[in-house]
This record gives structure tokens, sequence and C-alpha cells, in this order.
């Protein structure tokens, strides 16, 4: 299967590629595009370099070095040094009440058999008690990461264990 996007660069394209990559007082990002760029253009001597030698050096994917030809390609040199923009913003499913409501179940006894509170346990929890409709245990870990009520921080003053050994 042939490559459908190819990449080459005008010489003052490679210049201002070159000088980024060089003086590297700019976001990582844009360096890391600029090199992958650079390691794409086919006037350069690297043409027989492939997608997946590419993915190799700069440590990424090849989906990745794809995206980037696409977008040079289609959306020109300044879009292709940037990051995409996502179509759809991420939902915010844990509004300021919630999260009260979910730190203070964090601080409430664990269910008969356990000792502490699980996040899974805590997310069936919010979800049986009509807190939220649905939530992962990974959002609960992100919610009680943000309030410094992590589980397993004994200087989050939740641990029992903590408030024996002052």
């Amino acid at each position: 299967m042939g490559i459908k996007y190819h990449v080459t660069l005008t010489e003052q394209e490679r210049e201002e590629l070159m000088k980024m990559v060089r003086v590297g007082k700019t976001a990582g990002y844009r360096i890391r595009h600029a090199q992958i760029l650079l390691a794409l253009d086919e006037i350069d001597e690297n043409k027989d370099w492939t997608d997946k030698m590419i993915a190799k050096a700069y440590r990424t994917t090849e989906k990745s070095i794809g995206n980037l030809r696409r977008r040079f390609v289609e959306q020109g040199f300044t879009a292709a040094l940037e990051r995409q923009k996502r179509e759809t913003p991420p939902k915010i499913k844990i509004d300021g009440a919630t999260e009260a409501k979910i730190v203070a179940l964090t601080c409430t006894n664990a269910p008969n058999g356990r000792s502490q509170w699980t996040l899974r346990l805590l997310a069936d929890k919010v979800v049986e008690l009509g807190i939220m409709e649905s939530v992962s245990h990974t959002a609960i870990a992100d919610c009680l990461k943000k309030t410094n009520l992590s589980h397993g921080y004994r200087s989050s003053g939740a641990s029992q264990r903590h408030q024996q050994n002052m």
C-alpha cells in the first residue's frame, strides 16, 4: 500500500524547522512535529525512511505519523506544527456538589467485610445511591486526587492508622 499523503517541504519551511529544532525555544510537541516533518520530507536524504522507522525513532505511533502527514497536506505547514483540536471536548461529569457527596461518602465507614473503600466500591456505591447515573473508578480517582483525599495517603486524615500513630 502506497503512502497517500506526501510531505514535500519548501526550502523556507525546511530552514524554519531546522532553526526550531536547533534553538529549542518552543513547546516540546512543536519540536517533535518539526523533527518528524523533517524526517518525512521527500526531498531530504531520509526519503528511504518508512513511517514505521520514523515512529520508532521519535517514540510515537505510525498512526500519529500518518495523521501528521495528512494534516500537513490538507491544512498546511502551520497546522502540522500545532496540536490537533478535539472535535468534541470532554464533558465534565463530576461537578462541585457531586464531588462533595463523593468525598463525604469516602469519609464514611467502608462496607462490611472491607477495611477501607476501594475506588470500584466507591463508584458502585455512587451509582447505587443515585448520586450519578454512571461513573468509572478512574473518575472517582481523579476526583479524590483533586481534593487531596486519595486513598492510601495517610496525610489526608482519612486513615484511622494515621490517627492511632499520632
